[in-house]
C-alpha cells in the first residue's frame, strides 16, 4: 500500500466527523429575528417603559384645579359666662362655621405644568424607542458575533484534521525513508499549533454564546442557526445617502426626538415659572350659626398672595438655564446623530468592499494555493515549507473572511436599524 492511501483514508474520515460546535446538542438554535425579538422586551428596554409610566403618571398629576377645601369652625365661646343650656350643635351660644375655599389658578399654569409633564411623556416614549434600537443593535451584533466564532470553530476544526493528517503522513514517510524526522516534528508542532486555536476558538464562542444570552435574557446556552450571511452589496450599487436626506435621518430618529420634547417641556416650565407672577385668588364661602344671634349667617372670603418685592426670579432664571441646557442638548444630539449616520454609512460600505474582496478573491485563491500545495506535496513534488506556509495563510484567511463577513454584518444591521428597521424586525 502505498503512503497516499492511508493519508487518504485518513481525511475521508475525518472530514466524515461533524464539527465540534455541532456536537453541542444542549445549545438552544435561535434565529437573528429570535434574538432581536428577545431583545426587543430585555430588562433595559423594561426599566425605560417603567420611567415611561411614571411620566405618564406625571401628566394625570398635573392636569388638575386645585381641590376645593372644606372648612369647619367652632368660636366666639365665651368660657367666663358660660355657653348656656342646651344642644352643642342648635342651642350652646357657640358660633359654627362651614366652608368651603377654592384657588383659582391664573396664568394659564394648569395649562402649562400639563404641557411640561406632557412633553416630558413624549420624550420617555422616545427613551424607549432609542433603548429599543441599542439593545437591538447590541443583540444583532452579538448574534452575528457568534455565528462567526461557530464557523471559525468549524473551520479551525477542519484545518486541524487536516494538519493532523499531515503530520500522520509525515511519519509515514518517515517510516518509508522518505523524509526526515525534523520534518515530522514540524509537522507535528503545526499541528499542536492548529489544537491551540480550536481552543481557542471555542472558547470565544462560548463566550460569544454568553454576551447574546445577557442580551435577551436566557438563561440557557445559545446557538446561532438558520441564519444566512448577509450578501454584501458593492458600493459602487449602494444607493447613496446624501446630506439632506441623512439630516432628515437624524431629525427623525429617536434620540433626537427625546431632545426635541426636552426642550419642549424645558420652555413650557419656563413659562409656568413665568406665570407665577400673576398672583392666584382663593375664593371662599362658609355659613355660620350662632344662637341668639342668628341661625343662618353667610362668609365671603378673598384671598390674594402679596409677592411684594419678590417677582419670582429664582424660579424663572433656574427654568431659563433648564431651557439653555436643553437646547444645547438638543443641538448636540442632534450633530452627533448625522455624525453617527454617517459614521454607520462609511463603515458599512467599506465592510463590504472589504468582505467582497475576501469572499470573490481572497478566500478562494488561499483555499486552491493550500490544496494545490498538500496535492504536491503528496506526490512528493512539494517541500514540507511550502506546504505548512500555505496551511498558515489558509487559517489566517478563512479567520480573516469571518471577521470580514461579520463586519459586514454588523454594519449592514446597524445601519439597517437606524434607518429602515422593518427590514429587520420581525
Amino acid at each position: 500500500m502505498s503512503i497516499r492511501q492511508p493519508f487518504l483514508l485518513l481525511a475521508a474520515l475525518a472530514c466524515a466527523l461533524p464539527p465540534a460546535w455541532a456536537q453541542d446538542g444542549g445549545a438552544q438554535a435561535w434565529t437573528l429575528s429570535q434574538a432581536l425579538a428577545a431583545a426587543r422586551d430585555n430588562s433595559d428596554v423594561a426599566q425605560a417603559r417603567s420611567a415611561l409610566a411614571a411620566a405618564r403618571a406625571d401628566v394625570q398629576s398635573a392636569d388638575h384645579a386645585p381641590a376645593p377645601v372644606l372648612t369647619a369652625k367652632a368660636s366666639q365661646m365665651d368660657l367666663q359666662h358660660g355657653l348656656g343650656p342646651g344642644n352643642v350643635l342648635t342651642g350652646k351660644r357657640i358660633d359654627k362655621s362651614l366652608g368651603v375655599d377654592w384657588t383659582w389658578e391664573r396664568g394659564g399654569k394648569r395649562g402649562l405644568r400639563t404641557q411640561a409633564t406632557r412633553s416630558a411623556a413624549e420624550a420617555a416614549q422616545a427613551d424607549v424607542e432609542d433603548t429599543q434600537v441599542q439593545q437591538l443593535q447590541a443583540a444583532l451584533a452579538a448574534y452575528y458575533d457568534l455565528m462567526a466564532t461557530q464557523e471559525k470553530l468549524q473551520e479551525t476544526t477542519a484545518i486541524e484534521r487536516s494538519a493532523a493528517a499531515l503530520a500522520r503522513m509525515a511519519d509515514l514517510r518517515v517510516q518509508a525513508g522518505d523524509a526526515s524526522a525534523q520534518d515530522a516534528a514540524r509537522t507535528h508542532i503545526e499541528a499542536e499549533r492548529v489544537q491551540a486555536d480550536v481552543q481557542a476558538a471555542r472558547l470565544a464562542r462560548e463566550q460569544a454564546a454568553l454576551t447574546l444570552a445577557q442580551l435577551t435574557a436566557q438563561h440557557g446556552a445559545l446557538q446561532a442557526s438558520g441564519t444566512a450571511w448577509p450578501a454584501p452589496t458593492p458600493p459602487q450599487e449602494s444607493a447613496a445617502t446624501g446630506e439632506a436626506a441623512l439630516q432628515a435621518l437624524a431629525d427623525a430618529r429617536a434620540d433626537v426626538r427625546a431632545a426635541t420634547a426636552r426642550v419642549q417641556a424645558a420652555q413650557a416650565a419656563l413659562d409656568g415659572a413665568s406665570a407665577l407672577r400673576k398672583a392666584d385668588v382663593t375664593l371662599g364661602a362658609s355659613l355660620d350659626h350662632y344662637p341668639g344671634t342668628s341661625n343662618r349667617l353667610v362668609e365671603l372670603r378673598l384671598q390674594v398672595p402679596l409677592n411684594w418685592g419678590y417677582r419670582f426670579e429664582g424660579e424663572t432664571g433656574r427654568a431659563q438655564a433648564e431651557l439653555t441646557r436643553a437646547q444645547d442638548a438638543l443641538d448636540n444630539t442632534r450633530r452627533l446623530a448625522l455624525l453617527d449616520l454617517r459614521r454607520l454609512q462609511q463603515t458599512a460600505q467599506a465592510a463590504a468592499a472589504r468582505a467582497l474582496r475576501y469572499d470573490s478573491g481572497i478566500l478562494p485563491r488561499a483555499r486552491q494555493v493550500a490544496e494545490s500545495a498538500e496535492l504536491a506535496y503528496r506526490k512528493g513534488a512539494l517541500p514540507l515549507t511550502d506546504v505548512l506556509d500555505a496551511q498558515r495563510t489558509l487559517r489566517a484567511t478563512v479567520l480573516e473572511a469571518l471577521d470580514a463577513r461579520a463586519d459586514y454584518a454588523k454594519a449592514q444591521g446597524a445601519w439597517l436599524l437606524r434607518t429602515q428597521p422593518q427590514a429587520l424586525l420581525p
